[in-house]
């Protein structure tokens, strides 16, 4: 892990937590939520960071926007709201062996707030605070503060994407400045 207090694009993983076609329509600004995990998918491929998305068993698909955009891996499926009850996951993280998580998804104050818990025992925890939501944006805020004293990072998209890039007047960082951008 680097001594840094900024995170580097070699110790990091993004992990995708449930944004299914049962959970997304119910959660508070999801719609705003979906494009900044478009843009931190497509974003991941540009600096090749790695992506792991999990899906919470019988609520459906993840959703077709971010699927399209997700690297050739499938979503791991859970029953368990914390994403290490699931060993498939665990293995996932594991066989990266990368000691930071970058983490997005729903709902906020359950299934993210309970792996970035468990997670920062051993673990380096960012939370992409407009990233992840909750259908009450009262959850959502209370599991960033919650998340936050226990030791994570809450950082936001364009935030983590700039200290990823580190400088500008690279290929990376025109790609990325495109996806910024919108276009």
């Amino acid at each position: 892990m680097s001594a840094s207090r900024l995170l580097g694009r070699d110790e990091a993983v993004l992990v995708v937590i449930d944004i299914q076609d049962k959970l997304l329509p119910a959660i508070a600004d999801g719609d705003a939520l979906l494009a900044n995990l478009v843009k931190l998918v497509r974003f991941a491929g540009i600096v090749g960071l790695p992506v792991i998305a999990t899906e919470q068993l019988k609520l459906g698909e993840t959703v077709p926007d971010l699927r399209a955009v997700l690297p050739d891996t499938s979503p791991i499926g859970k029953l368990t709201f914390n994403c290490f009850g699931c060993p498939e996951f665990v293995e996932a993280v594991r066989g990266l062996g990368r000691p930071t998580l970058v983490l997005t998804g729903i709902e906020a104050h359950i299934c993210v707030a309970q792996t970035a818990l468990e997670a920062l025992g051993d673990h380096r925890v960012h939370v992409v605070s407009d990233a992840v939501g909750s259908r009450s944006p009262h959850d959502r805020e209370i599991a960033l503060r919650r998340v936050e004293q226990a030791g994570a990072v809450i950082t936001s998209t364009e935030m983590l994407m700039y200290e990823l890039l580190r400088e500008a007047g690279t290929d990376e960082f025109r790609a990325a400045l495109r996806l910024v951008k919108g276009s």
